[in-house]
């Protein structure tokens, strides 16, 4: 199948017992056994349920893994990989990440012993040159959050697979298995938040884990179980409904985002826009080859440097919304230091550029030309 056939099709059947072509919600906890442990597959919800069942199998397929896991949070998944690990342990992280992934590690994770090296994949030497016998977890994000550099997924996993054994796992909520499929790549592991693009509709918290290799399955699904972080059949069941549209939103996604960020770079108040889709970016062309589009996500800065002059914008916008998350069908607009990123200590954000004047947009579905309109009347106020 190809992926738009997959996003409705893929690992999907009707309900055996009445034939309904959207699976049910199975609103219930337990399972109703014939004798002692005899039973159809199902004995308490913790452990499996018939529509997480189903939302985890359409996951594996748009993917391409062999297994899907559904979360209550994209947190949730990250915290399950992370209990893979052991004191001593070693991660190879990318710098510039989701504020609550760093947050996890440096705050969490790190108490127990492991230890977390926050490295530029864009260059891939400088994740090489921190493996040794120690490390067991390379994590990846891109495109990043929020500064938008693209990681060459397939060449990174060639070159650290030549000389470790050490799981590699890709943050793929920017991109979404439309525009990228890391699996296919060389990766261990795939995760999302699937509150952003999988579910679509800004109306859920949830997470997901995909793999190609059944025992890593086995050994995160034992994670998801014993720790309880699973993901409940309603939302499951609205996270299956988004993927059935996922390919057409990502389209316009795409669209309205190169609009919006061709826009910006034009505009006397902009000084730069991150957007791998402008051949100006760094990384366009690992973008190009990786990327079947380069998505809904970009980032801006101001000629003025000014924090100011981004907190005026952003209350002055009237299409897009000042909120966190993003991915749904409607335009968001974010001040990364004060919202997403402000669990990033500041001398770090700003080692990594995350100034006081970037915003972050996460561009929806709407009709173009009243996202580009929106923009123009709100970057009019700054210097009015």
């Amino acid at each position: 199948m190809k992926f738009n056939t997959k996003t409705i099709h893929g690992n999907q059947k009707p309900e055996p017992t009445t034939g309904a072509v959207m699976p049910p919600i199975f609103q219930t906890s337990t399972y109703a056994q014939s004798a002692p442990g005899v039973h159809n597959g199902y004995e308490y919800s913790r452990g499996a349920n018939p529509t997480r069942t189903a939302l985890e199998d359409a996951l594996a397929s748009i993917e391409d893994g062999s297994r899907g896991l559904a979360f209550a949070s994209g947190l949730a998944a990250i915290d399950a990989v992370m209990k893979l690990l052991n004191p001593g342990d070693e991660v190879i992280a990318m710098d510039d990440l989701y504020g609550g992934s760093y947050r996890m590690f440096t705050r969490i994770f790190s108490k127990y012993g492991i230890i977390f090296h926050f490295v530029d994949m864009t260059q891939i030497d400088n994740v090489l040159n921190k493996i040794n016998a120690h490390t067991k977890l390379i994590w990846v994000e891109t495109p990043t959050n929020p500064l938008m550099k693209v990681v060459d997924i397939e060449s990174l996993c060639q070159q650290v697979k030549e000389m470790s054994d050490a799981l590699i796992a890709v943050d793929n909520t920017f991109a979404s298995p439309y525009n990228q499929q890391p699996l296919t790549m060389g990766a261990d592991i795939v995760m999302h938040s699937a509150t952003k693009y999988l579910g679509g509709h800004s109306d859920l918290i949830a997470g997901a884990l995909v793999v190609k290799d059944e025992k890593l399955g086995e050994d995160l699904h034992f994670q998801l179980f014993a720790g309880g972080g699973v993901l409940g059949p309603q939302d499951s069941f609205l996270v299956l409904r988004g993927i059935k549209t996922l390919a057409l939103r990502m389209e316009r996604h795409a669209e309205n985002a190169m609009a919006c960020a061709k826009f910006l770079q034009e505009h006397d108040a902009v000084k730069t826009v991150y957007y791998p889709g402008l051949t100006e970016h760094p990384q366009h062309e690992v973008a190009k080859k990786q990327m079947k589009s380069f998505g809904g996500m970009l980032s801006f800065s101001f000629n003025s440097g000014k924090k100011e002059d981004a907190e005026k914008f952003l209350t002055s916008l009237k299409v897009f919304t000042l909120a966190e998350s993003l991915g749904g069908v409607e335009s968001l607009a974010n001040h990364p230091v004060s919202m997403t990123h402000a669990s990033i200590p500041e001398v770090k954000r700003k080692a990594l550029g995350i100034d006081d004047d970037l915003v972050r947009l996460s561009v929806g579905i709407e009709d173009v030309d009243d996202l580009v309109q929106d923009l123009e009347q709100a970057l009019s106020n700054i210097n009015s």
